[in-house]
């Protein structure tokens, strides 16, 4: 893998570039291909998405399909007008295998199994991550592996408008939360837990399941494994996860990220690749293409110098965003008409009204104005205040310590039944 992405960098200078953001246990570069007609530099107002692939292991089609989108994107730019378009103003980066020394004990033809699904430290990446629902964690999560840490900092770093999360061993796209605030006998109850944004992740996670003609149709992979009406579930109503990824993206960083099943079978033939790649390539590409929907735009100081770090919120929506170095913001939201919340220090906030429509994202300048410390109209925002990302005593503020916002509890014989129960579940489905 590491030749092929070299290779096709080198012979696509001007669309590709190659970074790597880690390393794994093993000491394997955990290695990013950003696809874009501007690969070294980030386009001012132009939105950053993601793929990560491959987290476990085993789970090994997503790993080669990144492989294929690349390909893909970098021979159709000059031939197909809605590449050109989705690479001159998207930023892709592709993270092929977030587990490399977990793939190179998977086996080819192993359906299903554990093989391949850990790092090399037996941990499930999956279940590594900060979680705010359960600050208190399990062995899987209080110990941050270097797989994990790579891809937390490397979330900070860049603001991600939208991400996909691929696996395997079920056909579904599930959506946010993974997770649930109730009691762990909820595990039992396939009851959803859903964001404040469901309409938004509902309508992200059709969109990819629609454009593939079997994962649409919602049919089990199997006897005795779960149909998902139209091809899509939420996370915690299938079956609750502590550590995931996609909640981590949402509430730490307001990053709006869908987890994508693509076959039932873990690791398949190698010769069952042609149609895993013909039934994924459009729902891919049109994924992607979600990141041009809603709103964005700049905050601004009166002298139309950016405002970093200023954190926005749509009203009622208590996840939130913050601005870039350059003042700018992304939110995707459907048609309909919203309240932006913005406050940054040393400025009076502000609410401004905007409509979104269907046809094209909804371009919105802020400007700021100083406030007066003096005058008690300023005030910083806290956690209580419902903004930024997990504005709310409900949300993480990333501001603040993940462990300081609830109070540590001991799940005793309770939690390790549910953290039991939950790994064999997700040793069968992915």
């Amino acid at each position: 893998m590491t030749k092929y992405l070299r290779t096709t960098s080198s012979r696509h200078p001007k669309l590709t570039a190659l970074y790597s953001i880690g390393k794994s246990v093993q000491g394997r570069d955990l290695w990013v291909m950003v696809v874009s007609a501007s690969p070294y530099e980030h386009m001012i107002g132009k939105p950053d998405v993601k793929y990560v692939a491959n987290m476990h292991g085993n789970e090994a089609v997503g790993r080669e399909l990144m492989l294929h989108l690349i390909q893909y994107l970098v021979n159709s730019y000059e031939t197909d007008p809605y590449i050109k378009w989705l690479l001159d103003n998207t930023r892709i980066h592709i993270l092929p295998s977030m587990n490399p020394d977990g793939f190179e004990v998977s086996r080819e033809g192993q359906c299903d199994g554990g093989q391949g699904r850990y790092n090399a430290r037996g941990f499930d990446l999956n279940r590594n991550f900060p979680d705010y629902f359960k600050q208190a964690g399990d062995r899987n999560n209080k110990r941050g592996q270097p797989e994990t840490d790579a891809v937390k900092e490397w979330t900070s770093k860049i603001q991600f408008v939208l991400s996909g999360g691929l696996h395997g061993g079920a056909l579904v796209a599930s959506y946010p939360f993974d997770n649930t605030p109730n009691s762990m006998f909820q595990n039992y109850a396939s009851t959803p837990s859903l964001t404040p944004d469901d309409d938004v992740f509902k309508h992200l996670a059709i969109t990819y399941s629609s454009n593939h003609p079997v994962m649409s149709r919602g049919v089990a992979c199997k006897a005795g494994t779960p149909a998902f009406n139209r091809g899509i579930t939420n996370g915690a109503e299938w079956y609750p996860l502590t550590g995931g990824m996609q909640d981590f993206n949402y509430v730490w960083y307001g990053c709006m990220e869908v987890t994508l099943e693509l076959s039932c079978c873990k690791f398949p033939p190698a010769s069952e690749l042609p149609k895993f790649w013909e039934e994924n390539r459009v729902s891919l590409v049109k994924f992607l293409a979600e990141a041009h929907r809603g709103v964005h735009g700049f905050v601004m100081d009166e002298n139309g110098n950016p405002v970093e770090k200023a954190a926005l919120k749509v009203k009622g929506r208590d996840v939130g965003f913050q601005t870039t170095k350059y003042g700018e913001f992304w939110r995707i939201l459907l048609p309909g008409v919203y309240k932006l919340e913005v406050y940054a220090e040393g400025y009076l906030p502000r609410e401004v009204d905007l409509m979104v429509v269907e046809q094209h994202p909804t371009l919105l300048n802020v400007t700021l104005h100083p406030a007066k410390r003096n005058d008690n109209l300023y005030r910083h925002p806290t956690v209580g205040d419902r903004l930024g990302p997990g504005p709310s005593p409900s949300y993480h503020s990333q501001h603040s310590s993940p462990h300081t916002n609830k109070p540590a509890s001991d799940g005793g014989i309770f939690s390790s039944i549910t953290s039991g129960f939950n790994n064999f579940v997700s040793n069968i489905f992915g």
